[in-house]
């Protein structure tokens, strides 16, 4: 019987570690003075920040969904590792954790090296943006869980926090205002209903025109990340809801302690033309429950500080805190 190889079986050594030399520059230009060695250990090192009483170490983890399928289909490779990132520090920031450094895992059925060097090119511009180090990360090619090219990410981001000021929920009171942080888009969220709606009940494709480009480019906007405008205002934030999947209505009540009640003014939030087009066909309350509506971040302050946070962010206010059960009333 004639010898055959692990490249018969579908893994390539060789495309790995040619892979891996590709994407060094990128991974380096994340680094900051904390990250420890490397590229190439066994795991990543990353000194902690000094200045901290009671430091407490977060973790967040997420991946980007369906809209993987989108980037696949395209051949659009360079946005989705932002999303991947964005998904994890949008939720560290929401505990109070300053992003330290994030590692990914590339997972496919056949590794195509300047495919998956355009996604951790994406994954360094997102840890650049959200200020944070890309220390590690894992690529596996698996023939026969994954479909040729096919392939799925995961990110993991660690952050610290000052322990005294975790405890937010303490912070809501009621009359304090609500204001929203505009989204990019549909962010990483939805996608298996967008496509849904897109693809098959409207038979559109990837390149018919919506908003003047194609439709691909406005369905794979990358998340955006909320981390400079976090740490620049964090002193006036009581608290901080990340809008993912269940929209406003699901995910800032996970920041409201009992007896507090979000007032949000539906009509004072501006909608992106992506949403207005998929409320012609679904249903109001879906969408409200599905997506986030153009509203990517959430932020509760007192009164006084609304002038200088929405003089400094692009930051609207859409309601007030009131008591009552725990919630969120759309008015």
């Amino acid at each position: 019987m004639e010898n055959i190889s692990y490249k018969d079986a579908g893994v390539d050594i060789d495309a790995g570690n040619s892979f891996v030399e590709a994407i060094k520059s990128d991974v380096k230009s994340t680094f900051d003075n904390n990250v420890i060695g490397g590229i190439g250990s066994f795991a990543g090192a990353y000194a902690l920040p000094s200045g901290y009483k009671e430091p407490v170490i977060l973790s967040a983890t997420d991946g980007v969904g369906t809209k993987l399928k989108l980037a696949i289909d395209s051949g659009k490779f360079d946005t989705v590792g932002i999303d991947l990132v964005a998904m994890c520090v949008n939720d560290l920031i929401c505990n109070f954790g300053t992003p330290m450094f994030f590692l990914d895992y590339y997972a496919t059925g056949h590794l195509v090296p300047a495919n998956a060097k355009d996604v951790v090119a994406g994954i360094a511009e997102g840890c650049r943006r959200s200020e944070c180090a890309l220390v590690g990360g894992e690529t596996a090619e698996m023939p026969g869980m994954y479909s040729d090219e096919d392939f799925d990410l995961a990110g993991f981001a660690v952050g610290i926090a000052e322990k005294s000021e975790m405890d937010t929920l303490s912070n809501v009171k009621e009359g304090q205002v609500i204001i929203a942080l505009p989204s990019s888009g549909v962010h990483s969220n939805g996608y298996s209903l967008v496509r849904k709606l897109f693809f098959d009940k409207l038979e559109m494709s990837l390149n018919d025109e919506f908003e003047g480009k194609p439709l691909v480019d406005t369905l794979l906007t990358p998340t955006r990340i909320y981390v400079k405008e976090f740490k620049a205002n964090r002193d006036k934030i009581k608290a901080l809801a990340h809008i993912t999947g269940g929209g406003i209505i699901e995910n800032l009540p996970r920041v409201l302690p009992d007896g507090m009640r979000a007032k949000i003014q539906k009509d004072s939030i501006r909608l992106l033309p992506i949403f207005e087009f998929m409320s012609q066909y679904v249903a109001e309350e879906e969408m409200f429950r599905t997506f986030n509506m153009g509203v990517g971040m959430i932020w509760v302050v007192d009164a006084k500080d609304v002038d200088d946070i929405c003089a400094n962010t692009d930051g609207y206010v859409i309601g007030e805190m009131i008591t009552g059960e725990k919630g969120v009333d759309l008015v």
